[in-house]
Order: C-alpha cells, then structure tokens, then sequence
C-alpha cells in the first residue's frame, strides 16, 4: 500500500488529536427593524468551562432545569466579552436566548436603533481564557455586504467600514 491511501486516515486521527478552538460571530444589519442581530456559536464544553472559570458556578447547557440560570450565565458572560461600537457610540446588546446544535451552542442578542451602520468597532475575548489557540471569526452583513476577519488570540479588535 502506498502513503496515498493512509493520508486520509493519518489526517484524521491528527484531527481528533489536535482539537481546534473556533468560534463564530454572525452580525446581521437589519435595515427594516433598525437592529443588528446576533448570532455567537461556541463549541458548548468550552462555554461551559469559561462561564464555570469566571462565575465559580457549575453548569451544564443541556439540562432544562438549569435553563434559566444558563440564561443569565451565558448573558452575563458573553456581554461581558463582546463588545460593539456602532459608528462610534456603544451597543447595548439584548440578550434574546440560546440553542444547542450537537456540541455547539448558538446564542442570540439584538442591539436596537441602528439605522445605518457606517463603521462597526469590535471588541471580542470570547473563550480566550480556555486556550491560546483561540479564533474568533467575526462576520458583519450590512446592505447585503458581508465582510469578514479573524481575531487570533491575543488580537482581540477590528473595526468594519461600510
């Protein structure tokens, strides 16, 4: 047999021997309802951890009983790590809710009276305490222009210009 036909093989095990450290933020420009709408995707153990890390509380996302704690665990950490500026006056996000998509969770806010968004400023530390490896992809829509970048830690700002 050949290399050839291990590669597949070899790539894979080294996969699931080097985990990677991604999350996703999705911002959406709604220009009808004045908002911006987002959305955080996280790999759930490692928002686990880190809410565990900062609030010395345990919690596990799946269970319903712990669902209105999560709410306010999860709220409560992820303002605390992502910032917006919307053409340089502060957002305040509005915590809409959470879902679980196999091992990620998906977490929802909204910032309200955004009319026109010129220029975004960026500030996210989401997970930068669980690994250095840590990658927080950032994609802005606005007028049906998406644009994207990559915070690689310890970078943890970038600004978008409409």
């Amino acid at each position: 047999m050949s290399w050839i036909s291990f590669k597949p093989l070899f790539t894979a095990i080294i996969a699931l021997l080097h985990p990677f450290f991604v999350s996703v933020i999705e911002i959406n420009q709604n220009e009808k309802e004045a908002t911006l709408e987002i959305s955080v995707r996280t790999f759930t153990n490692d928002l686990e951890k880190m809410i565990q890390a900062e609030s010395n509380t345990s919690l596990d996302i799946s269970q319903p009983a712990q669902k209105k704690k999560a709410d306010v665990l999860i709220a409560a950490y992820l303002k605390k790590r992502l910032n917006l500026k919307s053409n340089g006056a502060a957002c305040n996000l509005e915590y809409v809710g959470f879902e679980i998509q196999k091992e990620s969770t998906w977490t929802y806010f909204e910032v309200k009276n955004i009319k026109q968004l010129k220029q975004l400023d960026v500030l996210c530390e989401v997970l930068f305490g669980v690994n250095n490896q840590q990658i927080n992809i950032i994609h802005v829509t606005n007028k049906g222009e998406r644009k994207s970048y990559e915070l690689i830690y310890p970078k943890n700002t970038t600004q978008f210009n409409f």
